[in-house]
């Protein structure tokens, strides 16, 4: 995602970093409930018939290898997978895949592994099972081990690092929206930086990081968990990593969810509309909610709300605003705290009371909200995330739109995204710089896959309804599972309908018959 498109834009966006610390801590559905055990035989164990059967000879080692499992505190399990840099050369550099396990409360009536991945691209999958209390609730928790990993390339699994922390910071930190020839150079000039830092920084690694490539990996890592079929949940970019796994091992998906879906057969231009529209509806949505509220501090109308935001974006471009801190709160560190609470709704109030402090004049808050977006704490960044979602994406698609063009999509985007559209065509610039080895284009219908569960919220800013409704029917066994709400995926949002659909066909294979709307 490339610029905007490689942080907030195109291919979900970072569930991970933003939505392990946001979108998880939902008040709802937290208690512990009493069910009956689901109706799903238990799981077989290690010797489950064909669980490590390669589909290439070269590849059989990997497939036979056994995690060591140690605990790593919290009663946590953690482990390391190995599988080769590239598939092509399976005798040559190895990665390790980092690996986290939330041991099933009821080990007596376990159903089996359920693998998550929280999306991004670029977001530590170790982090979101680590969260498995906030991120799914207690149903799931009691009978299934919930196993997170970090894809090749990111978190520990061997990170793939692009640029400095302080370059990071600057890049984060330059306009977004350039309107002027200096600030529109600046954004050339790290696009290029961007994507040679990667080339001289990681090396050969940047060149397999592919989704193509975690889903193989994927396919390893259920092997070594002794599972003969996949059980699943990915959110966000993370239902694009499934469908891709559905499409390479259609034979071995067993129980998939895809959360907050991704239109996988879209391209970047279609992508970047598809979130200009979504955040504007959700930021229409919140100043609709501060309006009807009463003495809303933005204005008496949604369209007086809007226009003080903008203003105070481009105030703030004019002139950044002091913080507490060494770092002044710049245009693009402010854009990035107004998108984060917009992925949920209970984040609303945080919202609210950054904009107060920043229109006050001080960006303490507004920058808080960037860091968490960007995965920076008080003494850098607490992992890679910002970076391998430039990797990734351009591996999978490396097309990008010259400079001179991006003022022709200004109408476009203008359109569906008044306030953001203009970010989001920049975002087209895409991967300009990127030198790497892009991957093969798959296409994906996961001919020969059981069922798979596809969920869409119906004003979610990241992943628009639209891409769950096109991946379900994309998907030759997509189920859809409509919810009519905001923030970012369904499942655990305190939709009551959404979580019993999820956890009926989790653990006891219950498929709906047809769409579902909640």
């Amino acid at each position: 995602m490339k610029r905007i498109v490689a942080l907030v834009c195109v291919l979900a966006l970072v569930l991970g970093t933003v939505l392990v610390s946001l979108y998880l801590l939902t008040e709802d559905d937290q208690q512990a409930e009493t069910i009956a055990a689901p109706q799903r035989p238990p799981a077989s164990g290690a010797d489950s018939a064909g669980a490590t059967d390669a589909p290439e000879p070269d590849l059989a080692p990997y497939y036979t290898q056994q995690v060591e499992w140690s605990g790593c505190g919290q009663g946590f399990e953690c482990g390391w997978l190995k599988v080769p840099m590239d598939y092509d050369e399976p005798g040559g550099k190895e990665l390790d895949i980092a690996l986290l396990k939330v041991l099933a409360g009821d080990q007596e009536r376990r159903v089996g592994s359920l693998v998550v991945n929280p999306g991004g691209p670029g977001a530590p999958g170790t982090e979101y099972a680590a969260q498995a209390s906030l991120a799914f609730r207690e149903p799931l928790r009691r009978y299934f081990d919930i196993v997170g990993f970090d894809p090749r390339g990111t978190g520990r699994s061997n990170p793939v690092d692009c640029l400095s922390d302080s370059e990071l910071d600057a890049y984060l930190a330059s306009d977004p929206d350039p309107d002027e020839p200096a600030e529109e150079q600046e954004f050339l000039d790290w696009a290029d930086r961007l994507g040679q830092g990667c080339a001289k920084r990681s090396g050969d690694l940047a060149n397999h990081v592919s989704t193509v490539e975690a889903a193989r990996d994927m396919d390893v890592l259920r092997a070594a968990l002794g599972e003969s079929e996949l059980d699943y949940f990915g959110a966000s970019y993370g239902t694009k990593l499934g469908a891709t796994y559905a499409e390479l091992f259609p034979e071995r998906v067993g129980r998939m969810v895809l959360d907050g879906a991704v239109d996988v057969s879209a391209t970047s231009r279609e992508l970047s509309l598809g979130q200009a529209g979504g955040f504007e509806l959700a930021i229409r949505s919140y100043v609709a909610d501060c309006v009807q509220s009463g003495d809303c501090f933005l204005g008496d109308t949604v369209e007086e709300g809007l226009a003080r935001i903008k203003k105070l974006l481009a105030d703030i471009d004019r002139k950044p605003l002091p913080t507490s801190g060494d770092r002044e709160l710049t245009v693009g560190n402010a854009f990035y705290g107004i998108v984060a609470p917009l992925y949920n709704r209970s984040y609303w109030p945080l919202l609210s009371s950054a904009l107060r402090q920043a229109l006050e004049g001080r960006g303490d808050a507004l920058m808080e909200l960037s860091d968490l977006y960007s995965s920076r704490g008080p003494d850098g960044y607490t992992d890679n995330s910002s970076e391998a979602i430039y990797a990734i994406n351009c591996l999978d698609d490396p097309s990008s739109v010259p400079a001179d063009q991006i003022p022709q999509e200004y109408a476009a985007f203008d359109k569906v995204s008044p306030t953001f559209g203009r970010v989001f065509a920049w975002g087209l610039i895409g991967c300009e710089g990127f030198v790497g080895e892009p991957a093969e284009p798959l296409e994906i219908d996961g001919s020969g896959a059981a069922p798979i569960l596809v969920i869409g919220t119906t004003r979610d800013p990241a992943t628009p309804m639209e891409w769950a409704e096109t991946l379900a029917d994309q998907l030759e066994s997509g189920v859809l599972v409509r919810r009519d709400g905001d923030g970012h995926t369904g499942y655990n949002a305190g939709n009551s309908c959404v979580d019993e659909v999820v956890e009926d066909y989790l653990l006891d294979d219950v498929v709906p018959q047809g769409e579902v709307s909640c």
